[in-house]
């Protein structure tokens, strides 16, 4: 099945420094033992790191029942230590940010909203000081985080649709076809063995092979699987035993700069955690030692230089973690902190909201105190969306 995007001319628009935008099929031959309904996944408030900076969307503006809220997105640009606001102009943002990293270049995928039925893309590859429309993805993209991937140097897409589908593009983008959905993946032998409840992620290796993750409800399995050989097969880590009875959901999972950084949730309620973990070829993983959750729930999960891990809590908890290490719980974070920016090293900027006002809040190495650093007010046209 393809899809034909509506055609759009390409356009490039310098943005000035402060513009706004106005269950499985093919069931397993034992019977899958009951679970806990899979955790939600993070929001999209999160920061992403390519070669030309730090991105970061967070939410402004005030009740998205009130159709309120409005998307913005900034960056850190590489070498700098500050942030600038450079949300594309022209298109309604109200139903959320997808951002997807292709080396240099972003492409901001905007999730309908309002009247919008389709999903607008828009790439820059200046650091967001210009931006180009793409053929739009005429179907609403899943609101995860990780639901749109591109691959670097070819323009390949990957998205996650609302309800579950899988869709590629050619470097085009022109049509998009069908690639998986979570019924035909839960009934390969891969998805079997995991008992694959639904879609969460969509990337590519660093070879550009496209890998689709998701939510198991056989304890113990992760739902990562590699496209190869005309096939899915299964590409996740082993589970420490200590954690074989839980179920696994893949909260995040992006394609970085060393290879791919994944975040996996075990277990759901007083007994959830979460695990890191780094892969340099997308199929041997290296994990971190998980990290309890104490009843809370992630809210918030960004990577940063390195595959670096940063996540927030629904108790305003935040801890970060890098390939090899455990996970460093940070002070307590600023009032109104959206998500958290990993810097070198363990550093760290936790970008606060409160209305249209971004507060910026850095953590140097080490340091056990958090310290502003710069405040950047943005005009919200409260009323216009409605």
């Amino acid at each position: 099945m393809s899809r034909t995007g509506r055609r759009l001319a390409a356009t490039a628009v310098l943005v000035p420094a402060i513009m706004l935008a106005a269950g499985c099929a093919g069931a397993p031959a034992t019977p899958v033992p009951a679970t806990q309904a899979a955790p939600p996944s993070p929001s999209l408030n999160t920061s992403l790191d390519t070669a030309a900076g730090t991105w970061a969307a967070v939410v402004m503006g005030g009740s998205a029942a009130q159709e309120n809220a409005f998307w913005q997105l900034f960056i850190r640009p590489a070498g700098s230590p500050r942030w600038k606001l450079v949300t594309p102009p022209g298109t309604a943002d109200n139903g959320g940010l997808v951002l997807a990293g292709g080396g240099p270049a972003l492409v901001t995928g905007f999730r309908p909203s309002q009247d919008l039925t389709y999903s607008p893309l828009i790439e820059t590859s200046d650091g967001g000081q210009a931006w180009s429309a793409l053929n739009p993805l005429d179907a609403a993209l899943a609101s995860a985080p990780d639901a749109l991937a591109v691959k670097p140097g070819s323009g390949e897409m990957l998205a996650l649709l609302d309800g579950g589908p899988a869709e590629e593009a050619a470097p085009d983008a022109t049509t998009w076809n069908t690639l998986a959905s979570p019924a035909t993946l839960a009934a390969t032998p891969a998805g079997r063995r995991c008992g694959l409840q639904s879609l969460t992620a969509a990337a590519f290796t660093p070879s550009g092979v496209p890998v689709l993750a998701g939510t198991c409800t056989r304890p113990g399995t992760v739902g990562i699987f590699i496209s190869a050989n005309g096939s899915w097969q299964a590409a996740g880590p082993a589970i420490p035993a200590a954690l074989a009875g839980q179920d696994i959901t893949v909260s995040r999972l992006t394609r970085t700069a060393q290879g791919m950084t994944t975040l996996l949730t075990a277990g759901a309620g007083s007994r959830a955690s979460l695990l890191a973990a780094w892969s340099a070829d997308g199929g041997h993983w290296t994990l971190s030692p998980p990290l309890p959750l104490d009843g809370a729930i992630l809210t918030s999960a960004s990577f940063g230089p390195g595959g670096t891990v940063a996540i927030i809590t629904t108790t305003g908890r935040g801890a970060i973690a890098s390939a090899g290490s455990s996970w460093q719980p940070l002070p307590p974070l600023p009032p109104g902190t959206a998500t958290l920016a990993p810097g070198p090293g363990d550093t760290a900027d936790a970008l606060a909201v409160h209305g249209g006002t971004l507060t910026v809040w850095r953590r140097a190495l080490g340091g056990t105190t958090w310290a502003k650093i710069q405040v950047i007010n943005v005009p919200i046209p409260y009323g216009s969306s409605s």
